[in-house]
């Protein structure tokens, strides 16, 4: 029998005021691990009081205000096969290497519940379903929604394990191809920066005092005018860990709305891993696997060959 998530309850007594503190503002101090536009949804839903009232995203906060912040429940989200195309690169009794498109999440998540890799692969592969009752079944590393390129997936839990210890001792090498903004110099290089939590967007990261050690290899594979296309092998597997590197390093990711530029050539961040070696369970050698540029970032580099950038 399943036991029913409850709603959370807080409240909090404001006992000085505080001149011109908006609630919102309020709240994302109080809540650090809550995006400012989540919080705001909840005020507009009727989820916070003021006293008996229910204020506006605006409300100045003042001494004597007793607030009540009801968090809602997560949405309990259920793994359904899609018969979505998969692109499978390679495949055996143990794993499957996939070259996922750009714009599709890896796994179900609050605001992703469905079309997902996941969701496609468990139609590929219904043996995934058996595996656990996480919504991650057989992921052993991510890609972003936006980023293009190999990822691979366990089929069983000794092949997922296997994998997993490959990832943690580094023998998993991983290439990627970027496009930054900048002529980058020297033309090879190493990141070597602490990647962490932004100190104040919490949905972002940043690199920070204190944050988990990161390194990134680089070098040039081509300049164009203003940009120049990266061959990346990032060492550790910190979130958004290549894209907050060269943007730190002063080479912001071309198309990257996050932490890079925009470009008119682009739809998305130019970030595409090309590249996979790592060891196989079912026969104990390494094998290395590869997949081309897709069209969208091919196009770019064209449009910038033409030196009209």
């Amino acid at each position: 029998m399943n036991t029913p998530i409850e709603a959370e309850v807080r409240t909090f007594n404001i006992t000085v005021s505080i001149p011109g503190i908006r609630l919102d503002k309020y709240l994302t101090k109080e809540f650090p691990e809550l995006s400012r536009s989540y919080l705001q949804r909840l005020i507009e839903q009727g989820y916070v009081k003021v006293g008996n009232t229910l204020p506006k995203t605006s409300y100045k906060l003042k001494a004597g205000d007793k607030l009540t912040v009801t968090l809602p429940p997560p949405v309990v989200i259920s793994l359904v096969p899609e018969p979505m195309p998969v692109a499978v690169v390679y495949e055996d009794r143990d794993l499957v290497v996939v070259d996922k498109p750009a714009g599709v999440t890896v796994h179900p998540a609050p605001g992703h519940s469905s079309h997902t890799l996941v969701n496609a692969l468990l139609a590929h592969c219904p043996e995934l379903a058996e595996m656990d009752n996480s919504l991650r079944p057989g992921i052993v590393h991510r890609l972003d929604k936006d980023t293009s390129g190999l990822i691979i997936v366990a089929k069983n839990r000794v092949t997922q394990q296997h994998l997993v210890n490959q990832f943690k001792s580094r023998s998993v090498k991983k290439g990627y191809l970027v496009l930054v903004r900048g002529k980058v110099t020297p033309e090879r290089g190493t990141i070597d920066a602490p990647v962490g939590r932004h100190p104040t967007r919490r949905k972002r990261m940043a690199v920070v005092v204190g944050g988990r050690e990161a390194q990134t290899h680089y070098q040039v594979r081509q300049y164009f005018k203003g940009c120049t296309l990266l061959e990346v092998n990032p060492v550790t597997g910190r979130t958004h860990q290549i894209r907050v590197h060269l943007s730190a390093a002063g080479y912001p990711v071309m198309g990257d709305l996050v932490y890079g530029v925009k470009s008119p050539y682009l739809s998305r961040q130019f970030v595409h891993a090309y590249y996979l070696r790592l060891r196989l369970p079912s026969i104990g050698k390494y094998k290395e696997f590869t997949c081309e540029l897709p069209w969208d970032l091919r196009q770019a580099l064209y449009f910038l060959s033409l030196d009209i950038a």
